[in-house]
């Protein structure tokens, strides 16, 4: 099943991506030849207008055929190449920004329909098989006291935790109205060494406008922390940590433990991340492409097609080569 989900959030954003292309390419009157959800062969499909739309048999991304990129329709009045630079520009850039689009969308969604997590000392979620699921701690429990020190909201009762790791505590709860005393042993984070027992806050949803203001303070946020880290890690202040389609099942079982708000969190994320890094100027990506048509401009003439495909190929190979490797490292992780 996590595998699955990860291959649904993959094909999601890659589609969104593409679908940043296609609309742009649509809206600046270049022909667009096929639009397929999916790779490999054609499980179905069918023709509106001048453009193929088709479903591939194998359920990950999906691609645009856009005349004037590559083949053999370089000659098409309304190709691609025969357009003026800004309308390239935008149709390349286009895909990066419905990947930050849709991210905006994802935490607007997560503010209003299921909510932010709550400051108040209220149990929302008990995770199984934990010490407070032992205890017999439920969602709705208030908890009042912890080792005779009152608790006022979450943020004082996970601090109160922290303090204790594998250590017995007693909290005070109320539940239906009446305080009952409930003793358990906490364990250690393995990470950060702190006492955990097992429990998550409540949440709230916020209004629409509201929401709209916290989905984009978010993503600027987790933007500006993405192009923060990448940069520490090209100058070498830290170790780079980079995870691959592997690691990143990993993570994607770990966000679905904790409920459908993290998994969307975890993919508005990814959104971001994807649309950065497809801007970086990196032979084969958007970013590279970005770079040749911003030289055309300064030159005044297109550089070589040749050479321009030549480029993207070698970074093709250097990424793929790049893709294996990362992913060993996952596997070592992972089994180790």
């Amino acid at each position: 099943m996590t595998i699955i989900l990860a291959l649904v959030i993959f094909s999601i954003l890659i589609v969104v991506h593409e679908g940043g292309h296609f609309l742009a390419a649509k809206k600046a009157g270049i022909k667009v030849e096929e639009f397929a959800v999916g790779m490999g062969p054609a499980l179905w499909q069918v023709k509106r207008g001048e453009t193929v739309y088709s479903l591939r048999a194998f359920p990950l991304g999906g691609f645009n055929r856009i005349a004037g990129m590559e083949g053999p329709d370089l000659d098409d009045p309304r190709g691609f190449n025969r357009q003026p630079l800004f309308k390239r520009m935008g149709v390349i850039a286009a895909g990066s920004g419905m990947n930050f689009l849709l991210a905006i969308l994802i935490f607007v969604f997560v503010f209003m329909v299921l909510g932010i997590p709550a400051d108040k000392n209220i149990i929302g979620r008990v995770e199984p098989g934990m010490p407070a699921a032992q205890a017999g701690l439920r969602p709705g429990d208030k908890i009042l006291m912890v080792n005779n020190t009152p608790v006022n909201n979450w943020r004082d009762l996970v601090q109160l935790i922290y303090r204790y790791p594998e250590k017995e505590i007693t909290m005070v709860i109320e539940r239906d109205g009446r305080q009952q005393q409930v003793g358990l042993t906490t364990i250690r984070d393995p990470q950060s060494g702190v006492g955990l027992i097992g429990i998550g806050p409540t949440w709230e949803r916020q209004g629409l406008w509201t929401s709209i203001s916290l989905g984009l303070r978010q993503a600027y946020e987790i933007t500006r922390l993405i192009i923060l880290s990448l940069l520490q890690m090209i100058t070498g202040k830290v170790a780079p940590e980079v995870v691959g389609p592997v690691g990143i099942i990993q993570l994607v079982g770990q966000a679905a433990t904790y409920g459908l708000a993290n998994v969307l969190n975890f993919m508005a994320v990814l959104s971001l991340d994807l649309g950065l890094i497809n801007l970086l100027p990196i032979p084969a990506l958007d970013g590279s492409r970005l770079v040749f048509l911003t030289l055309e401009g300064l030159r005044g003439r297109p550089i070589s097609a040749e050479k321009e495909n030549l480029i993207h190929l070698i970074g093709f190979a250097l990424l793929m080569g790049l893709l294996i490797l990362i992913t060993y490292n996952d596997l070592l992780r992972i089994f180790s």
